[in-house]
């Protein structure tokens, strides 16, 4: 038997389904006048009334009732089938949205450790601004939580409802500079010294991602140094510039060390005072709880995971004796 066109057959389901033509057209993003015309397509082909036409509404003839179910249940079977597909396409595929610069400055440079234990994942980055929260309630929406990934690294508060969340690290700004900085005859040595050198600061382009972070004002209170004038220095958009400009030599940041972990370790760059100031956000580990029960995100998440817990920037240093 020669069956009739599937969007005929699909409109004909969905006004059904619906008892409606304009609610069909939504669902199938036609107009109501498309559906009409695949629904009279489809009784003149089939030789029989579907529907009982009246001037606000559309009721099922016995033949329509009779059509219905095993339609449904075949448009079922068909989505089922198609997701199946789409998942054994992309098994072992792992999308992983994370913000810009710590895609940059932490996590690309661990991901050949990944790739040496998990060769086998189909591992893609993407880097995406709009994984920094910039207010509370922002991520409300679930389309805006991941973005598009299967695990998001998400900059904001940790209040993610709905889904599973794990802290990776503590977000904090701490003096740094150039080792160079700490010779010379005005060798950075105390809070105080800082009178004596330039200090570098950062705006965001967006005012609200720079609510409840320190800057230099707040830093120098919790120090107890007085008499420094915070206005002086050059300005940068962004925290990665600032730092970068340090370790060149050109004064010093309040930077944030996850952003800095290779920097510091190579040497380029020194944190002199171990006084930090959390910046009233961290970063976050998120995904569905439903990706748990996939090998390859679970193994991301895993990894992940460890290199965070065994990152030495990860928290504040010890600060008992700041004032240097």
């Amino acid at each position: 038997m020669r069956l009739p066109p599937l969007n005929a057959l699909r409109a004909f389901e969905a006004a059904a389904r619906h008892s409606s033509v304009h609610k069909a057209a939504q669902e199938l993003h036609v107009t109501p006048a498309a559906i009409s015309h695949q629904v009279k397509g489809l009784e003149e082909y089939l030789g029989v009334m579907l529907f009982k036409r009246m001037p606000r509404r559309i009721t099922l003839t016995p033949a329509g009732e009779a059509c219905l179910p095993k339609l449904t249940a075949a448009f079922d079977q068909l989505a089922e089938a198609v997701a199946a597909a789409q998942q054994l396409a992309h098994a072992g595929r792992v999308i992983v949205t994370v913000p810009p610069a710590l895609a940059t400055k932490w996590l690309i440079p661990k991901l050949a450790h990944f790739r040496d234990r998990h060769a086998d994942v189909d591992l893609r980055i993407s880097a995406r601004q709009s994984l920094v929260d910039r207010s509370r309630g922002e991520h409300d929406q679930a389309g805006n939580l991941l973005d598009g990934g299967d695990v998001a690294i998400r900059f904001g508060d940790g209040d993610y409802p709905g889904y599973v969340t794990h802290k990776l690290f503590t977000s904090y700004s701490l003096p740094m500079c150039s080792p160079r900085l700490l010779e010379g005859p005005n060798a950075l040595r105390t809070p105080d010294d800082l009178r004596n050198h330039t200090l570098l600061h950062y705006e965001s382009d967006i005012a609200m991602m720079d609510v409840g972070r320190p800057n230099w004002v707040s830093w120098l209170k919790a120090a107890g140094v007085r008499g420094v004038n915070t206005r002086r220095g050059p300005t940068f958009n962004h925290v990665t510039l600032a730092m970068q400009a340090a370790a060149d030599g050109l004064g010093v940041v309040l930077g944030i060390p996850i952003m800095a972990s290779e920097e510091i370790a190579e040497g380029s760059l020194v944190a002199p005072f171990a006084l930090s100031l959390p910046t009233g956000a961290s970063y976050y580990l998120v995904h569905a709880a439903s990706a748990e029960r996939e090998p390859s995100i679970k193994a991301f998440c895993d990894w992940i995971l460890s290199e965070a817990h065994s990152e030495p920037w990860a928290q504040p240093l010890p600060s008992a004796d700041d004032g240097g």
